[in-house]
């Protein structure tokens, strides 16, 4: 009866602890955004307007792994006098699952001067990996495979994520850790809460969440806390205003349009 039992409970055991994944994904809460909404930003190099960036959600849901997804989209581009500086038409794209607010697959295209990244990541949040994709010149696609932890962020989804806590239960000083996936490496990305301001901006003075993100040492930035994100401080939580210190010099990032926000946008008296 032992020889008998034995090999099931072998089998039973690799099942259950070798390889078994998770049956069912978070439901995390957003009443932030929804789709069609459109943000717009002029991005300033110093004194100059050196380029564009668009914000957008796609007007409908899309399925991705039989999930339900919002269509983020990060368009970036230079003006066409900083074009002879460097030339920069990026992509960036996010299909974020409308209930766990994670990715499940993300995309970017990066055109910066010479430098080109095509780039596709499937996320399987149910056996915790990801399935990167990458496009040589000589168009022949790499593929690899990477363990990512539970409810991980790409760039694009972790901003939205962001966007859903609630800030009125933390004081200053309060942390929110970001599991991240980005270049083919995880990451813990600390957001620290810095209080509230009211922010001048092409889009009018808006009340705003002060948030800083310690920065892990890199080539770009100029220190762990040189990036300060403003959100509007009401429902929308939407990014308003982003500052950053670069090597090669500062950078601003200024809302002046938006449409199809999910709440209205709260602007301070003047």
């Amino acid at each position: 009866m032992m020889k008998k039992f034995f090999p099931a409970l072998i089998l039973l055991t690799i099942v259950l602890f070798g390889f078994a994944t998770k049956d069912r994904m978070r439901s995390h809460p957003n009443e932030s955004f929804s789709t069609g909404e459109v943000l717009k930003y002029k991005v300033h190099y110093g004194p100059i307007t050196a380029a564009e960036a668009v914000i957008d959600i796609s007007p409908e849901i899309h399925t991705v792994n039989d999930r339900a997804c919002y269509k983020a989209t990060v368009y970036g581009r230079t003006n066409s006098s900083f074009d002879l500086f460097i030339r920069v038409r990026d992509t960036w794209q996010s299909y974020i699952d409308t209930a766990a607010i994670v990715p499940q697959r993300s995309f970017r295209n990066i055109e910066e001067g010479n430098y080109r990244k095509r780039e596709t990541v499937h996320f399987d949040h149910f056996a915790n990996k990801a399935h990167v994709e990458k496009k040589k010149k000589s168009k022949k696609v790499e593929k690899q495979t990477y363990k990512i932890t539970d409810n991980v962020q790409d760039i694009v989804s972790g901003f939205y994520y962001l966007r859903t806590l609630d800030f009125n239960k933390m004081r200053v000083g309060d942390k929110v850790n970001v599991q991240g996936f980005f270049d083919e490496e995880h990451f813990n990305m600390e957001v620290e809460f810095k209080g509230r301001e009211v922010v001048s901006t092409k889009a009018g003075n808006i009340k705003a969440i002060k948030l800083v993100p310690r920065m892990p040492e890199n080539k770009m930035f100029k220190g762990e806390n040189s990036i300060t994100v403003y959100l509007s401080d009401d429902k929308n939580k939407i990014p308003v205003l982003i500052q950053a210190e670069m090597f090669v010099g500062s950078v601003k990032v200024n809302l002046y349009d938006y449409k199809n926000l999910k709440n209205e946008l709260l602007l301070a008296r003047k």
